[in-house]
């Protein structure tokens, strides 16, 4: 009786593996490294967590993202502003500088319940109404 498997197969054409076509290449085996990460190796690799499905779409270079906030954001923090010091009180107004939290562009979206005096880089025209119309300021700096 054989101690181990190779001197078990000697002799033979395909030492245990089947018919000699099987064991030829890397199709045999399904590729060579992480070929078939996302197709018929999917669940090995999703065990381990490293399923990666490439890049899309594309960057363009000349996009720019300018960081904005609402105004309604604006109004419903405006207590948490108040205290952390982010913005002040003037008179009945309370005045926030949107470039001290890290804001270019104020944007219209939300309701404005309180009277505001806003400086930033830029306004939309809705953000705008909005403040002014309860006889607050958008100021742009």
């Amino acid at each position: 009786m054989p101690v181990n498997k190779r001197s078990k197969f000697r002799g033979s054409r395909t030492c245990g593996g089947g018919t000699h076509k099987n064991r030829r290449g890397a199709g045999n085996r399904g590729g060579r490294g992480r070929a078939g990460h996302r197709d018929h190796r999917f669940s090995y690799f999703l065990l381990y967590g490293e399923v990666h499905n490439g890049k899309n779409g594309f960057n363009s270079p000349t996009s720019v993202v300018v960081p904005a906030i609402d105004i309604g954001w604006i109004d419903q923090k405006a207590e948490s502003l108040l205290s952390s010091g982010a913005a002040t009180r003037e008179g009945d107004l309370i005045a926030v500088d949107a470039t001290a939290i890290g804001v270019e562009k104020v944007l219209g979206t939300g309701r404005v319940t309180r009277k505001l005096k806003v400086s930033a880089k830029a306004f939309s025209a809705q953000a705008k109404e909005k403040i002014e119309s309860l006889g607050g300021q958008a100021i742009l700096t």
